[in-house]
């Protein structure tokens, strides 16, 4: 159920975000997708689309769901964590 609802959630803030986003997803290569990460100041990193399938990156999603639920202010996916935490779950999917 919560992996479902994970791939709900990105692919509605893609979506939503897609206009946004539109001149920096040049900057993003396929495949990948970039997300903002941080509690108060936001990083921009760009990660491989196949993360979303992982359930520890899963587990970062349902975080950032619950805070910002569909309505991201960086006008894509956000993830209020640790800049070293979110570091520490991609390391170990790479």
């Amino acid at each position: 159920m919560a992996r479902h609802l994970a791939a709900v959630l990105t692919k509605q803030i893609l979506r939503r975000s897609a206009n946004k986003a539109y001149s920096t997803s040049s900057n993003v290569p396929k495949g990948c997708l970039a997300v903002y990460i941080g509690e108060t100041e936001k990083k921009r990193f760009v990660v491989p689309v196949s993360y979303l399938n992982e359930p520890a990156f899963q587990d970062l999603l349902s975080k950032a769901e619950e805070q910002f639920g569909y309505n991201h202010p960086m006008g894509g996916l956000t993830i209020p964590c640790r800049e070293e935490t979110f570091i520490n779950v991609t390391s170990s999917l790479s």
